[in-house]
């Protein structure tokens, strides 16, 4: 890692993919490749992301306002302001803003590649409708596994907006 950092606040741009948004704070750059640091803007009944295996990496976040509800394996659970959310890799995972208000996230990915997918996911969901092929690329390519399938049961189950 290097020598230290300051991080200012409003540094880093924030891309959305659809309903959540993503602002990378610290890369695998930044750290060595030990973790990455984003965060999660989730605006309000918006799916974060339909389950998902994560072949690498493990996340955790830490709710900084909002209600967010989270999908780990078989289990659902919500969490407030101060929860902590951990979400380990080969277990499948959704989450989503439970709240009629604006929900963020502070998400610890380890190790830290995973911070890319963001701004590739928010170039590749910007077509309206994405490109097949450009989404599978973007899958292998971060040894990501989602489970489409599961996106309307999740938006029928939680009042969320398509």
């Amino acid at each position: 890692m290097n020598d230290g950092l300051v991080i200012a606040a409003g540094t880093g741009e924030t891309v959305w993919v659809q309903g959540l948004g993503a602002r990378v704070l610290l890369t695998d750059a930044d750290t060595d490749g030990r973790f990455a640091l984003v965060e999660h803007p989730l605006q309000p009944r918006a799916l974060g992301a339909p389950l998902h295996t994560h072949t690498d990496e493990d996340e955790i976040s830490y709710v900084l306002e909002g209600r967010v509800g989270v999908q780990i394996g078989d289990r659902v659970e919500f969490a407030e302001p101060g929860a902590v959310i951990v979400k380990p890799r080969g277990i499948p995972h959704a989450f989503w803003n439970a709240g009629d208000a604006p929900a963020r996230l502070l998400e610890i990915i380890t190790p830290g590649g995973f911070a890319g997918y963001f701004a590739e996911a928010s170039a590749v969901f910007a077509a309206c409708p994405p490109d097949p092929a450009r989404i599978g690329a973007l899958l292998a390519r971060y040894r990501l596994h989602l489970d489409p399938d599961s996106i309307p049961a999740l938006i029928a189950a939680h009042g969320l907006v398509g």
